[in-house]
């Protein structure tokens, strides 16, 4: 579980909470949050399919379900697998237990007797695959932390005018100026505390995803191409920063 969203989130509401003090009441307005919810709401709907959308909430989850894989756990593993290849043939790796779907569907098609380059070309196509779904997922959460800010303003502008259409009621002002208020707020407070911050985890966890797959193909053709566990290492090291390089040597 990545409890760094959890942590952030609260934080976040938390502290707006506390900003406004005893007077929150003053900060809730149902028009307000119509128009800035529903508006924002409303746009994701028009600019995706329906589908889609209904597949945010499982999107949005990953922010605080996934648990990457640490690029050094994963050279280890594959290591593993490199040196049992060596001792028993590929076909030895049959009776290895592998946890990663990815890196599994990988060693498969090396037992199986697929041609190095046509196992690098299906696991790219799986890769390409994964990209698509992340960045629409990526694409639906920046659309809602653009389009919230604007039905802020939408908001303010509607507060303004019901503020200058009833200068002569004194009365009216109070509330209109609220409405006008309130929705910059909404919509500020909805893209910058859930919308960006989601869309640039999900970023995130895509980057390094993709980097753990360029890492487990690079280490299947090795193995597929029956090179020495010390050249593997050598060509997975790359993959990892100084520090988890030299501590992966001291392990040899």
């Amino acid at each position: 579980m990545e409890i760094s969203t959890i942590i952030g989130l609260i934080t976040a509401v938390v502290l707006i909470i506390m900003a406004m003090g005893s007077n929150i009441g003053s900060f809730i307005d149902p028009g307000s949050i119509m128009i800035v919810i529903g508006g924002t709401i409303g746009t994701i709907f028009m600019r995706y399919p329906l589908k889609n959308v209904f597949g945010l909430t499982p999107v949005v989850m990953k922010t605080i379900t996934t648990k990457l894989e640490s690029p050094d756990e994963m050279i280890k593993s594959i290591l593993s697998l490199s040196v049992e290849a060596k001792k028993n043939g590929i076909l030895g790796l049959e009776k290895v237990k592998i946890e990663n779907p990815f890196l599994k569907k990988g060693v498969q098609l090396a037992i199986d007797g697929v041609e190095p380059e046509l196992i690098e070309a299906v696991l790219k196509i799986d890769v390409k695959a994964t990209d698509s779904r992340h960045q629409l997922g990526i694409g639906m959460l920046n659309s809602g932390g653009d389009a919230a800010p604007a039905f802020g303003m939408i908001g303010t502008l509607i507060g303004l005018v019901l503020m200058l259409g009833n200068m002569d009621d004194p009365k009216s002002i109070g509330p209109a100026m609220s409405i006008a208020l309130l929705t910059t707020l909404y919509g500020s407070i909805m893209a910058n505390v859930f919308f960006f911050p989601l869309a640039d985890k999900l970023t995130f966890f895509h980057e390094r995803e993709t980097e753990l797959k360029q890492l487990i193909i690079s280490g299947i053709l090795s193995i597929a191409n029956g090179d020495h566990p010390a050249v593997v290492q050598e060509k997975l090291a790359s993959f990892l920063q100084p520090a988890l390089r030299a501590s992966i040597d001291q392990k040899k």
